[in-house]
């Protein structure tokens, strides 16, 4: 029987499952906005809003709790003293999942997961005047 078992298998044995998800929610505080796909983007939510709550509390046995999930110094760093301290007055739901498209390949659905309240970034410059534009 199939009961009391959390979570997608994502078509993966569980510690392949493991070391996917630590190196997203690695990425996903390091740059604060990541593309993956809705499957993967949905588990990720659960981990990277827990790792905000230890993150608030801030004490040395969270900071140990993190450092099993958080790949590198660099990103455990900024968990602790960029990313936390931006959801102080927040409850819960530190990230956002939004449905982006199919990708292109094996057309499967993807999403993008930020973090509330980050401003996207703008769009790529505009181009520069052509050489008709100039004269």
């Amino acid at each position: 029987m199939y009961h009391n078992i959390a979570g997608r298998k994502l078509g993966r044995k569980a510690d392949h499952k493991t070391a996917l998800m630590k190196n997203l929610v690695t990425s996903l505080i390091v740059h604060e906005r990541i593309e993956t796909t809705e499957a993967k983007a949905k588990e990720l939510k659960k981990l990277a809003d827990k790792m905000i709550t230890l993150g608030k509390k801030g004490d040395v046995a969270a900071i140990r709790l993190a450092q099993r999930n958080i790949r590198s110094k660099e990103a455990l760093g900024k968990l602790f003293k960029e990313l936390a301290p931006r959801f102080n007055g927040r409850d819960g739901g530190y990230t956002r999942v939004l449905k982006y498209r199919n990708r292109k390949g094996d057309g499967a659905p993807t999403a993008i997961i930020e973090w509330v309240g980050t401003v996207p970034k703008p769009a790529k410059p505009a181009k520069k005047a052509s050489k008709e534009e100039k004269s």
